[in-house]
Protein backbone atom coordinates (compact mmCIF):
# COMPACT_ATOMS: atom_id res chain seq x y z
CA UNK A 1 0.00 0.00 0.00
CA UNK A 2 2.72 2.78 0.82
CA UNK A 3 4.59 1.55 -2.79
CA UNK A 4 0.64 2.38 -4.46
CA UNK A 5 0.94 5.60 -2.45
CA UNK A 6 3.89 6.49 -3.21
CA UNK A 7 3.18 5.99 -7.06
CA UNK A 8 0.08 7.81 -7.05
CA UNK A 9 1.30 10.97 -5.20
CA UNK A 10 4.82 10.73 -7.84
CA UNK A 11 4.10 8.79 -10.58
CA UNK A 12 6.85 8.24 -12.76
CA UNK A 13 7.60 6.10 -15.55
CA UNK A 14 10.43 3.89 -14.25
CA UNK A 15 8.85 2.94 -11.09
CA UNK A 16 9.12 -0.83 -9.43
CA UNK A 17 8.72 -2.82 -6.20
CA UNK A 18 11.10 -5.61 -5.23
CA UNK A 19 11.49 -7.76 -2.68
CA UNK A 20 14.51 -9.97 -1.74
CA UNK A 21 13.74 -12.08 1.36
CA UNK A 22 13.40 -9.53 3.84
CA UNK A 23 14.31 -6.21 1.72
CA UNK A 24 11.60 -4.37 0.10
CA UNK A 25 12.94 -2.06 -2.49
CA UNK A 26 9.94 1.24 -3.34
CA UNK A 27 11.05 3.25 -6.18
CA UNK A 28 8.94 6.06 -7.91
CA UNK A 29 11.95 6.47 -10.05
CA UNK A 30 11.41 8.86 -13.26
CA UNK A 31 15.02 8.20 -14.85
CA UNK A 32 16.15 5.18 -17.29
CA UNK A 33 19.73 4.35 -16.43
CA UNK A 34 20.31 1.70 -19.69
CA UNK A 35 17.81 0.28 -22.29
CA UNK A 36 18.29 -2.05 -25.09
CA UNK A 37 15.75 -2.65 -27.74
CA UNK A 38 17.24 -5.50 -30.70
CA UNK A 39 20.20 -3.29 -31.09
CA UNK A 40 19.86 -0.09 -29.54
CA UNK A 41 21.15 0.88 -26.86
CA UNK A 42 19.65 4.05 -25.09
CA UNK A 43 20.34 5.51 -22.13
CA UNK A 44 18.34 9.25 -20.15
CA UNK A 45 20.40 10.52 -17.88
CA UNK A 46 18.73 13.71 -15.60
CA UNK A 47 20.93 16.42 -14.54
CA UNK A 48 18.71 19.67 -13.62
CA UNK A 49 15.52 19.71 -11.41
CA UNK A 50 12.94 22.29 -10.70
CA UNK A 51 9.74 22.23 -8.82
CA UNK A 52 5.79 22.59 -10.45
CA UNK A 53 3.85 25.87 -9.65
CA UNK A 54 0.57 26.22 -9.09
CA UNK A 55 -0.52 28.79 -11.80
CA UNK A 56 -0.02 27.61 -15.44
CA UNK A 57 2.02 30.73 -16.03
CA UNK A 58 4.45 30.67 -13.22
CA UNK A 59 4.78 26.46 -14.49
CA UNK A 60 5.63 27.57 -17.86
CA UNK A 61 8.17 30.63 -16.02
CA UNK A 62 9.69 27.76 -14.65
CA UNK A 63 10.32 25.56 -17.39
CA UNK A 64 11.74 28.11 -19.42
CA UNK A 65 13.83 29.07 -16.44
CA UNK A 66 15.32 24.89 -15.92
CA UNK A 67 15.57 24.37 -20.02
CA UNK A 68 18.15 28.30 -20.00
CA UNK A 69 19.56 27.77 -16.88
CA UNK A 70 23.59 27.76 -17.73
CA UNK A 71 24.16 25.91 -14.81
CA UNK A 72 22.04 23.22 -15.15
CA UNK A 73 22.76 23.30 -18.66
CA UNK A 74 26.73 22.29 -17.93
CA UNK A 75 25.68 19.30 -15.33
CA UNK A 76 23.68 18.20 -17.99
CA UNK A 77 26.42 17.90 -20.87
CA UNK A 78 28.98 16.72 -18.68
CA UNK A 79 27.46 13.61 -18.15
CA UNK A 80 25.92 13.59 -21.41
CA UNK A 81 29.51 13.28 -22.27
CA UNK A 82 30.21 10.73 -19.69
CA UNK A 83 27.20 8.55 -21.13
CA UNK A 84 28.58 8.95 -24.13
CA UNK A 85 32.41 7.98 -23.02
CA UNK A 86 30.69 5.13 -21.70
CA UNK A 87 28.75 3.48 -24.65
CA UNK A 88 31.92 3.70 -27.03
CA UNK A 89 32.95 0.37 -24.65
CA UNK A 90 29.58 -1.66 -26.05
CA UNK A 91 29.31 0.04 -29.01
CA UNK A 92 30.10 -0.33 -32.56
CA UNK A 93 32.34 2.74 -33.80
CA UNK A 94 30.81 5.56 -35.03
CA UNK A 95 27.39 4.66 -33.39
CA UNK A 96 27.28 6.73 -30.22
CA UNK A 97 24.63 10.03 -30.89
CA UNK A 98 22.90 12.26 -28.67
CA UNK A 99 19.20 12.18 -29.71
CA UNK A 100 17.61 14.67 -27.56
CA UNK A 101 19.85 17.20 -25.22
CA UNK A 102 18.17 19.34 -22.62
CA UNK A 103 15.07 17.82 -23.04
CA UNK A 104 11.89 19.19 -20.50
CA UNK A 105 10.29 16.19 -19.13
CA UNK A 106 7.60 17.17 -16.55
CA UNK A 107 6.22 15.14 -13.74
CA UNK A 108 3.72 15.80 -10.34
CA UNK A 109 6.32 17.61 -8.55
CA UNK A 110 9.39 18.44 -10.31
CA UNK A 111 10.31 19.16 -14.05
CA UNK A 112 13.34 17.98 -15.14
CA UNK A 113 16.34 18.27 -17.84
CA UNK A 114 17.10 15.22 -19.62
CA UNK A 115 18.87 13.88 -22.29
CA UNK A 116 18.92 10.64 -24.63
CA UNK A 117 22.20 9.02 -25.85
CA UNK A 118 21.66 6.22 -27.78
CA UNK A 119 24.34 3.49 -29.26
CA UNK A 120 24.03 0.28 -31.41
CA UNK A 121 25.39 -2.44 -29.67
CA UNK A 122 28.46 -4.22 -31.05
CA UNK A 123 27.40 -7.72 -31.84
CA UNK A 124 30.46 -9.25 -29.59
CA UNK A 125 29.89 -7.27 -26.66
CA UNK A 126 27.14 -9.69 -24.30
CA UNK A 127 24.23 -8.17 -22.89
CA UNK A 128 25.42 -8.31 -19.30
CA UNK A 129 28.49 -6.61 -19.80
CA UNK A 130 26.86 -3.42 -21.91
CA UNK A 131 25.17 -3.30 -18.48
CA UNK A 132 28.75 -3.65 -16.77
CA UNK A 133 30.10 -1.15 -19.21
CA UNK A 134 28.29 1.92 -18.02
CA UNK A 135 27.61 0.92 -14.33
CA UNK A 136 26.79 2.97 -12.07
CA UNK A 137 24.82 5.89 -13.42
CA UNK A 138 26.90 8.69 -14.38
CA UNK A 139 23.98 10.81 -13.30
CA UNK A 140 24.76 9.82 -10.29
CA UNK A 141 28.27 10.04 -9.58
CA UNK A 142 29.69 12.58 -11.85
CA UNK A 143 32.90 13.36 -13.81
CA UNK A 144 35.27 11.77 -13.65
CA UNK A 145 33.49 8.77 -12.70
CA UNK A 146 36.30 6.73 -10.88
CA UNK A 147 37.70 9.82 -8.76
CA UNK A 148 34.09 10.89 -7.84
CA UNK A 149 33.35 7.64 -6.71
CA UNK A 150 36.47 7.71 -4.81
CA UNK A 151 35.26 11.43 -2.98
CA UNK A 152 31.94 9.78 -2.20
CA UNK A 153 33.73 6.88 -0.28
CA UNK A 154 35.93 9.61 1.61
CA UNK A 155 33.40 12.36 2.69
CA UNK A 156 29.67 10.62 1.77
CA UNK A 157 28.60 9.95 5.56
CA UNK A 158 26.06 7.05 5.07
CA UNK A 159 26.97 4.06 2.59
CA UNK A 160 24.59 4.28 -1.18
CA UNK A 161 23.05 0.99 -0.61
CA UNK A 162 21.26 0.62 -3.49
CA UNK A 163 20.54 3.96 -3.34
CA UNK A 164 22.15 5.54 -6.66
CA UNK A 165 22.18 2.11 -8.11
CA UNK A 166 19.63 0.37 -10.76
CA UNK A 167 16.43 -2.31 -10.94
CA UNK A 168 15.78 -3.67 -13.80
CA UNK A 169 14.73 -6.87 -16.12
CA UNK A 170 16.45 -8.64 -19.22
CA UNK A 171 13.55 -10.29 -21.37
CA UNK A 172 13.91 -13.34 -22.52
CA UNK A 173 14.52 -11.73 -26.45
CA UNK A 174 18.26 -10.34 -25.16
CA UNK A 175 16.55 -6.77 -24.54
CA UNK A 176 16.67 -5.08 -21.32
CA UNK A 177 15.43 -1.69 -19.30
CA UNK A 178 17.13 -1.04 -15.86
CA UNK A 179 16.18 2.55 -13.79
CA UNK A 180 18.13 4.79 -11.40
CA UNK A 181 16.67 4.06 -8.29
CA UNK A 182 16.24 7.47 -7.18
CA UNK A 183 12.98 8.95 -5.30
CA UNK A 184 13.06 5.26 -3.39
CA UNK A 185 11.96 3.69 0.39
CA UNK A 186 14.60 1.15 1.20
CA UNK A 187 12.91 -1.01 4.32
CA UNK A 188 14.53 -4.07 5.48
CA UNK A 189 11.98 -5.83 7.58
CA UNK A 190 13.88 -8.14 9.80
CA UNK A 191 15.52 -5.17 11.48
CA UNK A 192 12.57 -3.16 11.37
CA UNK A 193 14.78 -0.22 9.55
CA UNK A 194 13.15 2.37 6.86
CA UNK A 195 15.30 4.83 4.89
CA UNK A 196 15.26 7.03 1.88
CA UNK A 197 18.10 8.63 0.58
CA UNK A 198 18.37 12.11 -2.11
CA UNK A 199 20.79 14.25 -3.55
CA UNK A 200 22.17 17.45 -5.28
CA UNK A 201 24.69 17.65 -7.88
CA UNK A 202 27.85 19.49 -6.82
CA UNK A 203 29.70 21.74 -8.94
CA UNK A 204 31.41 25.19 -8.64
CA UNK A 205 28.36 26.73 -9.41
CA UNK A 206 26.75 24.78 -6.56
CA UNK A 207 24.55 27.42 -3.87
CA UNK A 208 24.45 24.51 -0.86
CA UNK A 209 21.26 26.71 0.03
CA UNK A 210 19.54 26.19 -3.14
CA UNK A 211 20.93 22.29 -3.50
CA UNK A 212 19.39 21.37 -0.04
CA UNK A 213 15.68 22.78 -1.52
CA UNK A 214 16.51 20.64 -3.96
CA UNK A 215 17.38 17.98 -1.94
CA UNK A 216 14.04 18.40 0.29
CA UNK A 217 11.88 18.99 -3.22
CA UNK A 218 13.28 15.46 -4.48
CA UNK A 219 12.24 13.97 -0.72
CA UNK A 220 8.67 15.48 -0.60
CA UNK A 221 6.52 12.77 -1.87
CA UNK A 222 8.27 10.24 -0.19
CA UNK A 223 8.07 11.88 3.57
CA UNK A 224 4.12 12.96 2.51
CA UNK A 225 3.53 9.47 1.97
CA UNK A 226 5.65 8.14 5.01
CA UNK A 227 3.71 10.65 7.44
Amino acid sequence: SVFQELNAASPTPFACYFKAYDKHILSASPERFLAKRNQQLISQPIKGTSACAASPQQDEYQKNLLKNSIKEQAENVMIVDLVRNDLTKSAVPGTVAVEELFGIYSFKQVHQLISTVTATLDAAIDVVDAVKNTFPPGSMTGAPKLKAMQLMEQFEVSKRSIYAGSVGYFSPDGDFDFNVVIRTILYNAAQKYLSFQVGSAITFQSKPAAEYDECLLKASAMMRVLN
